[in-house]
């Protein structure tokens, strides 16, 4: 098997996996069930993944990575708005960002279900626990890289370590995201994300340059 069959196999039993998860749970998605949803022999799988908690470490990865990325530019209507600090205004720069993760939600809110019901599996699974962690750790990682890329393209700096504001970030998104998923309401959840863009824009200040040294 070459080296490209094989990251094309793993890629095809990621897909086949959140398939698989989505249409049957967490738990039903066994090993054998996966490869024969991709319609690859069992051998494959152990070539690609060394268990099912790297499968599942994937999988979270690939949901994610498509939901918080943040886009090269503003998605959306928004017009300028808010202070300008840099090639485009503030306000615009976050309410684009957010604007652009929420879509990816309400058109995927299935892969974004099937997310906590990873978690919860994961955290009552013996020997799981780090799936878990490792997961939200992820997802505090893409939350950061998301708030990095506000601040450069708005031309600022937030005025909180940038750890503690991922962290208060996703859980922000993350509690939006269940409760939109419990009662699909558009209205309020964009209210409320409206609101969490606000407060995001009264956080960050121009960049300061340093004094010239005379």
């Amino acid at each position: 098997m070459s080296r490209r069959s094989a990251d094309e196999r793993r890629e095809q039993l990621i897909d086949a996996a959140i398939r698989v998860m989505i249409r049957d749970g967490v738990a039903k998605a066994t090993t054998r069930a996966v490869v024969a949803e991709a319609g690859l022999p069992l051998g494959a799988f152990h070539y690609c993944f060394r268990a099912k908690e790297q499968l599942l470490h994937s999988v979270i990865e690939r949901i994610m990575l498509r939901a918080l990325d943040a886009p090269d530019g503003p998605d959306g209507p928004d017009g300028p708005d808010g202070p300008v600090f840099g090639d485009a205004p503030v306000g615009e720069v976050v309410r684009g960002t957010l604007g652009a993760y929420w879509e990816r939600v309400r058109r995927n809110p299935d892969e974004h279900l099937l997310t906590y019901e990873l978690t919860q599996y994961a955290l009552r699974k013996p020997g799981l626990a780090d799936v878990a962690r490792g997961q939200y750790r992820h997802y505090t990682e893409v939350s950061l890289r998301q708030l990095e890329t506000i601040a450069r393209r708005s031309g600022a700096e937030w005025t909180l370590p940038l750890p503690v504001l991922a962290r208060y970030g996703l859980s922000a998104l993350d509690g939006l995201t269940l409760n939109w998923l419990i009662d699909r309401d558009d209205e309020a959840a964009s209210a409320a994300l409206d609101l969490y863009a606000n407060h995001l824009v009264t956080l960050l200040r121009p960049v300061t340059e340093p004094a010239a040294v005379v």
